[in-house]
């Protein structure tokens, strides 16, 4: 009887501990070789955490990542690619160039430009600073291809 209850406590903390799956729309393009690559490349390389503890999370839509509990940044890529007419600031982190759209502050939704597929991430301001986590998601980014700059660059996030 011991032995019994012993075993379901420990499998109810086993359960309690884990953390859902986060649910994610995936983008139109999420299929793209190259939307995989750079999941692959987080998955593998990182980053597993973001800023001062948000630990990355399963998704459950194909070409997507999360951090935190509950999620302070989301990745999606293969987002449809921003015209060169776009109208949002435009601000560069480690050669990747990113277009910030502040419209439902405190969420911040940027979108990389000139980079095919494109990858959209929106971050929780409440949660993260943005440099914090553009900054560490440049190394999987740059494996999308670079096709277009901005021609006026905001110097601040």
């Amino acid at each position: 009887m011991k032995r019994s209850l012993a075993l379901a406590l420990l499998a109810l903390t086993a359960l309690t501990a884990c953390t859902q799956t986060v649910p994610v729309e995936p983008a139109e393009n999420a299929t793209d070789k190259k939307c995989a690559s750079v999941i692959v490349d987080i998955s593998r390389d990182g980053p597993d955490v973001l800023g001062d503890g948000l630990e990355i999370r399963e998704t459950d839509a194909q070409g997507t990542a999360a951090w935190g509990n509950p999620s302070g940044v989301i990745l999606r890529c293969g987002v449809p690619e921003p015209l060169p007419t776009a109208t949002l600031a435009c601000v560069e982190v480690d050669g990747i160039y990113w277009l910030a759209d502040d419209s439902n502050a405190p969420s911040l939704v940027f979108t990389t430009y000139g980079r095919s597929p494109a990858t959209e991430v929106i971050i929780d301001r409440d949660v993260i600073t943005p440099a914090a986590v553009l900054t560490e998601l440049d190394g999987a980014l740059s494996l999308t291809e670079q096709t277009r700059k901005c021609t006026k660059v905001t110097n601040t996030l």
